[in-house]
């Protein structure tokens, strides 16, 4: 190739004639093909610059990269090497180290903004070692261990009727969602559009309290509930004959249920005597996530309550009981999987741990 001169052969041409003709050519692919065929009729450079719009050095460098690759050379981009890595990786483990094992003064959690500051990174940087290393100091998951000194009966009798239930039996996972609150806004909100999310208005009215007790049919989801004004043992006896009543009498039914004193009142005790086909299973103390019925009352909450506007107690117990009726007609069930001996080894990693930080 003489300098500024490369040479074309005839099905190169053709090849490149075809490439800049071609609607979906790219436009710098386009440019290369002329600076090429140009350079081949002998154009001098400083009339290629002014046609292609272009600089000298970029003509070139892909008069260049014709004679050593041809025509195919043009369509690609040449692989560059990797930016090199900015911080060593002494510098990742500080921070690891740091975020782990220490806080920033009168502060709770680290943060981008104050670990950057006190490692002297960016806080894209610190984001990236964050989120490599799975970290992320700003969310705290809660928990609480079971105290009950029967803990492991109770954890027998309550995950073996979810894995393993009797015949001729209903197992109703059942509780009540006390004080939900009926809430109006004070002004109406804005419509979700393209490119913005719904909005509503931080304050509220409220407009009463009403509370939910809810049977779950742990077989096959269907859902049988009641809203009452208040939640004392009077109502949760209503709520038990409700059950009795709509259920086929020659299946027992077994209710688990958690520790709250109405479940235990003794006007309760004295009706479940004279109705022995309806037997309580209680979950051990501080250990709601025993009973199923819990995410039920989650998918309520975050199906139809949370962002509901109800101007009165009637206007939100008529909409809880249309969200369990439209349930019910494709119920589905919630399935248990955690063995009783899967629940105690994790029970056990956590007795470990917390008697560590003693």
């Amino acid at each position: 190739m003489e300098r500024g001169r490369v040479s074309v052969s005839e099905s190169d041409r053709a090849e490149l004639e075809r490439l800049i003709r071609g609607r979906n050519t790219p436009q710098k692919v386009v440019q290369r093909a002329k600076i090429v065929i140009l350079s081949a009729d002998g154009v001098p450079t400083s009339e290629i610059m002014a046609q292609v719009q272009t600089t000298c050095p970029t003509i070139t460098r892909w008069r260049e990269r014709y004679a050593e690759k041809g025509v195919e050379g043009l369509c690609r981009d040449a692989t560059r090497p990797g930016r090199k890595p900015r911080i060593s990786p002494g510098q990742v483990r500080e921070v690891i180290e740091r975020t782990l094992h220490t806080t920033p003064p009168q502060r709770t959690h680290w943060s981008t903004r104050t670990m950057a500051a006190a490692s002297g990174l960016s806080k894209a940087t610190i984001q990236r070692i964050w989120s490599d290393h799975g970290l992320q100091p700003h969310r705290v998951e809660t928990f609480k261990l079971s105290r009950d000194p029967q803990f492991m009966e109770k954890l027998q009798d309550v995950v073996g009727l979810y894995l393993d239930p009797p015949e001729k039996a209903i197992v109703f996972s059942v509780d009540e969602k006390s004080q939900i609150q009926a809430l109006d806004r004070t002004q109406p909100g804005l419509p979700m559009k393209k490119g913005r999310a719904g909005t509503m208005t931080h304050d509220y009215k409220r407009n009463g309290t009403t509370s939910l007790f809810a049977a779950l049919n742990v077989s096959n989801g269907e859902v049988i509930g009641e809203c009452f004004e208040r939640h004392r043992h009077d109502e949760f006896l209503a709520f038990l004959k409700k059950l009795e009543r709509q259920t086929p009498q020659e299946l027992a039914l077994h209710l688990i249920v958690d520790n709250y004193a109405t479940h235990k009142h003794p006007a309760v005790q004295a009706w479940l005597a004279k109705h022995p086909r309806v037997q309580l299973h209680f979950t051990p103390t501080s250990a709601s996530w025993l009973n199923l019925v819990e995410r039920l009352f989650a998918e309520l909450t975050h199906n139809r309550i949370r962002r509901g506007v109800f101007k009165s107690v009637a206007e939100l117990e008529d909409a809880i009981r249309a969200y369990l009726a439209h349930r019910n007609e494709q119920p589905h069930p919630f399935t248990w999987t955690a063995s009783v001996e899967a629940i105690i080894a994790k029970v056990g990693r956590a007795k470990a741990m917390l008697e560590t930080l003693h």
